[in-house]
Formats: structure tokens, C-alpha cells, sequence
């Protein structure tokens, strides 16, 4: 019981934290709980990355609920530019195999529900975004990687049904000699 210190998972799946992704011009990092299959149980939470005066991980107060009753949100990425969370849910659809985007803000999260940008996946998994170029890659355990600009458009896939992948980086290299 992660709650009382003990790293292991445990049985109850709600508290199984699978994707975290860290915010760092707001201070925060978040993580999904996808909870049990396809329940809609997932929630999306985040917390401060540095613990408050007096606190522990354990006893910290500053956890906050984000999102809930997701079907099962798996991995995430912040957009720091436009202060948008994007994450992949592998649950059952319509909200799930797909990615998501929603504001990081409270106030816009109040105006604004969850968006899917990207649908059809077949149990959505590994997710990078490229800010440079505005485009996001995508894995599912089908094996595929796919590529989209972030508000969804361009769709492509790169690769096809080459096995089991369950996540993916993106970094830019640069190959100039000095």
C-alpha cells in the first residue's frame, strides 16, 4: 500500500500510478491512476514537486484530484507553451484509445472539458510530444506509432503492428561537428 510507504502496488488498481509528467514552469507533476479495465475509474492527479514544510510523501496535503471517471488514462506530457496536458487513454471508447488534451490552469479547466484529438488507437499507451515542431508520436499495444500535429491534424502512422509497444521518447539530437 503505496499510501503507508510501501512501494509495491498492491491490489486495489485505482491506486496504481502508470504515466507522470512534471510541469516545470508551474512547479506541479502529475500521474495518472488508471484504475480497474475499462471502469472508468482512471483519475489524473498532481502535486507540487517540492513536499511542503512538515510534510512527508506520505502525509502531504497538496495532492490534487485533476480529472476522474476516465476510462483508463496511461501516459502523459505537458505543452508548456500553451499550458496543456495531453495524455493516452487505453480504455474502452469512445473517450478511450485516444489521446487527450485539456488546460493545466484551474480557471481554463473550469471553462474547458477534456478534448480527444487523436482517436482509434488499439490500446493507447506511449505518448511524446515534439514542441519545437507541434507534433505529437503515439504507441499502442497493437504495435503501431503514429504521429499528429497537436490539435490532431496531420495524422500518420509510422510505423504498423510491429509488436507490443508501451511507450516512446522523443528527443532532438544535434548531429553538427564541432
Amino acid at each position: 500500500d503505496t499510501s503507508q510507504g510501501d512501494p509495491r502496488p498492491g491490489p486495489d488498481a485505482t491506486k496504481w500510478c502508470v504515466g507522470i509528467a512534471v510541469d516545470v514552469e508551474g512547479g506541479k507533476f502529475y500521474w495518472t491512476q488508471k484504475g480497474p479495465d475499462n471502469a472508468n475509474q482512471g483519475r489524473i492527479f498532481r502535486a507540487n514537486v517540492e513536499i511542503p514544510s512538515g510534510q512527508t510523501p506520505a502525509n502531504r496535503r497538496d495532492v490534487e484530484l485533476v480529472y476522474d471517471s476516465l476510462p483508463e488514462p496511461i501516459d502523459l506530457d505537458i505543452d508548456p507553451a500553451t499550458r496543456t496536458l495531453y495524455w493516452t487513454d487505453r480504455g474502452d471508447p469512445p473517450r478511450g484509445n485516444t489521446v487527450n488534451r485539456a488546460p493545466l490552469d484551474a480557471r481554463q479547466r473550469e471553462r474547458k472539458a477534456p478534448e480527444i484529438v487523436f482517436s482509434n488507437l488499439m490500446e493507447g499507451i506511449g505518448l511524446a510530444l515534439d514542441h519545437k515542431n507541434g507534433r505529437m508520436f503515439i504507441t499502442d499495444l497493437g504495435g503501431s506509432v503514429y504521429s499528429a500535429n497537436l490539435d490532431g491534424s496531420n495524422q500518420k502512422v509510422v510505423v504498423f503492428a510491429e509488436g507490443n509497444l508501451t511507450g516512446i521518447a522523443y528527443a532532438e539530437m544535434n548531429t553538427k561537428e564541432k
